[in-house]
């Protein structure tokens, strides 16, 4: 998984043969400053798309392959023990319903590159059968956190704060009980804008914002976004959120110092999460937080205050780590295309309805 961060890829070995979901071991390579910059760069139309999108795909697919290797060589396991690798690609467009009534998604990757380099099945190409159903394409994972985070006769909520944060809430009543939604930034303005003013690729803990002070006139112009007011289904990505988007409205407001802006940015990310946990998770007693956000020390304490009816809580207390929870979706999400079986959820995506997701790149 490298997902909309730009920070790197995560991948996981799972074992699904028995009841429970059994991560053998998880590994990680960071993205190249040039390749992510170039990835960034191509959110936005320029020059030659065609051909840098293909090259970049090629260079990201290597790293994948070498996460593979790595993830073999720490179980001991040869290729012939894994059935298949779920390989998401890096999103570059996300534009659901747009222009033509069906849109787009497209994420750059070279499945079959990488079938060829790990001699391996892949799976890929997980969200265009959602969009053509009519969906939304995304989030994906919520049938996941369905799987693994349900508790009978309880309502749960679990909230993936990645480049982008994303919301299930999963009721009683099982699948067909299941909210999903993109509810806005999750790290992807906090990280760009920590790498612009303080060359880090990342705000270590919060402890940055957490220094600065929030600005009430920046924060509530950032609110004032149509997207948080969207009704779901809905999903987004960089094509809305991106510095070009922060800059428009910087320039609305009087100068503030960076760390007054980075504390806004997390500000923002806590508020536009505790406002859809408000208006879809209320019944919930725990939110169980995932993805590198998890780690953001200040994000997580806002959150709590925001949500002070709620015991927010990292993933890593009900046995996955929240750097591995994704990747697993996607081994999940795969394995479940290997066998046949549907694994989107129209009450998320808005779908006509339930299919198998992917296509098959074979060994």
């Amino acid at each position: 998984m490298s997902g909309t961060s730009l920070d790197g890829v995560d991948g996981v070995l799972v074992d699904f043969s028995h009841r429970q979901i059994h991560v053998l071991a998880h590994a990680s390579l960071p993205l190249p400053r040039p390749l992510s910059r170039e990835m960034l760069a191509l959110n936005s139309s320029s020059d030659d798309e065609l051909h840098r999108s293909a090259l970049a795909a090629n260079e990201l697919v290597r790293l994948y392959a070498r996460v593979v290797t790595d993830l073999l060589q720490r179980t001991g396991l040869g290729k012939a023990a894994v059935a298949a690798i779920g390989a998401h690609g890096q999103t570059v467009r996300h534009q659901p319903q747009s222009f033509d009534g069906t849109g787009y998604t497209l994420q750059l990757n070279n499945p079959a590159l990488l079938a060829e380099l790990t001699g391996i099945a892949v799976v890929a190409d997980f969200r265009s059968r959602d969009i053509a159903a009519g969906g939304q394409g995304a989030p994906l994972v919520p049938a996941f956190h369905q799987s693994v985070f349900a508790v009978p006769d309880k309502t749960v909520s679990a909230l993936n704060i990645g480049g982008i944060s994303n919301l299930t809430v999963v009721g009683p009543n099982g699948a067909e009980d299941v909210i999903g939604f993109d509810c806005g930034p999750g790290n992807a303005l906090i990280d760009a804008w920590c790498q612009q003013h303080l060359g880090q690729a990342f705000d270590a803990s919060g402890a940055w914002a957490a220094s600065g002070r929030v600005d009430a006139e920046l924060l509530s112009l950032l609110q004032n976004e149509a997207y948080f007011s969207l009704p779901i289904p809905k999903s987004t990505g960089r094509d809305l959120f991106n510095s070009r988007w922060l800059a428009e409205r910087l320039a609305k407001v009087r100068p503030l110092a960076p760390v007054d802006v980075q504390a806004t940015l997390t500000e923002l990310s806590a508020s536009v999460c505790a406002e859809s946990v408000k208006r879809y998770g209320g019944a919930s007693e725990e939110l169980i937080v995932c993805g590198g956000g998890a780690y953001n020390v200040h994000l997580m304490t806002r959150l709590q205050c925001l949500l002070p009816g709620l015991y927010v809580n990292s993933s890593q207390t009900h046995g996955l780590p929240p750097l591995q929870v994704e990747a697993t979706a996607f081994a999940w999400l795969a394995r479940k295309t290997m066998i046949g079986e549907t694994s989107s959820l129209k009450t998320v995506t808005g779908a006509r309805g339930a299919r198998i997701l992917g296509a098959i790149y074979p060994a």
